[in-house]
């Protein structure tokens, strides 16, 4: 699962890099987005993997500390970019007229900027706070890599100010991006059933199937696992686990195959690009600022 995962987002990228019908700012954010899955994936199963193969599942304070710290960037960084790509869509369809004006060169990167640095502070804070905890010798963490709860459940200091913090930054994480797209999902919805014709419905309604499986995948199961509250009974414990699994390693893995299955576009590169019949451009821009709309409603 982590090969296949690791190459059909490295396929995307490539295939999005390597062809110039794809140079547009929807496009730009599904490569970031099959960037961050790859290292987010990259984060906790190649450390599982080796465990099962040594039949040692020790991890040490600092490499339990960073991957705490990658995790939660990585993970934030889905979250935010699939907000991000939900603006995208919202104003394709919603504002096609204003589309390259909006969504401009510019705006793509400083997006894409502000998600990063977005990430980067919540998990500089949530790290900090572990750091600050103690940790008794041979603790056995409840899960197949160091994440929050886990570890504030072995602490052997106060966890009061940890669990607000992830209560209160934790959720606006979720909840605030989480919203955020369902607003703008009610707005597309609203756009789409004012249009006359069936053919302009079907071609925008299209363009936002596949982000919505994943927003639907991700979100479902990062809302189990973190809003959701558990026992610490071991039913409890293989739910919380089993829900972590889904959201770590099955969604950036279903990733490619639902963007890649449902676009077009993107089938076409990638046949393109398997059968070696693609050009190299990446001296070029990728974002054009004079790029057509990918949705009209017209």
């Amino acid at each position: 699962m982590y090969v296949v995962t690791v190459a059909g987002n490295l396929l995307i990228i490539l295939a999005i890099g390597t062809d110039m019908r794809l140079h547009m700012p929807m496009y730009f954010f599904l490569a970031s987005l099959s960037c961050a899955d790859i290292l987010f994936i990259s984060t906790t199963v190649p450390k599982a993997l080796v465990n099962i193969q040594t039949q040692s599942r020790s991890i040490s304070y600092a490499g339990c500390l960073a991957q705490l710290y990658f995790f939660l960037t990585f993970g934030d960084m889905d979250i935010f970019l699939l907000a991000t790509m939900a603006y995208d869509r919202y104003v394709a369809i919603c504002h096609p007229l204003h589309y390259t004006m909006v969504i401009s060169r510019c705006c793509c990167i400083l997006l894409v900027t502000a998600c990063w640095t977005l990430t980067n502070l919540v998990a500089m804070t949530h790290t900090f706070l572990v750091f600050r905890l103690s940790f008794c010798s041979k603790k056995v963490i409840p899960n197949f890599f160091c994440d929050l709860e886990p570890l504030m459940k072995v602490s052997c200091s106060d966890t009061q100010v940890n669990e607000l913090v992830l209560l209160f930054l934790g959720g606006a994480v979720v909840l605030i991006p989480f919203t955020f797209i369902l607003v703008s999902y009610v707005c597309i919805v609203s756009a789409i059933l004012r249009v006359p014709s069936a053919q302009g419905r079907r071609k925008a309604s299209s363009t936002c199937g596949s982000h919505l499986a994943v927003v639907a995948l991700f979100f479902g199961t990062v809302i189990r696992a973190y809003l959701c509250p558990s026992s610490s009974s071991s039913n409890s414990v293989e739910e919380d686990t089993a829900a972590a699994v889904m959201y770590t390693v099955v969604t950036p893995l279903l990733n490619p195959f639902i963007y890649s299955l449902r676009n077009k576009d993107m089938k076409g590169a990638l046949g393109r690009l398997l059968r070696g019949k693609v050009s190299f451009s990446w001296g070029q821009c990728l974002l054009q600022r004079n790029c057509e709309c990918p949705c009209s409603l017209q």
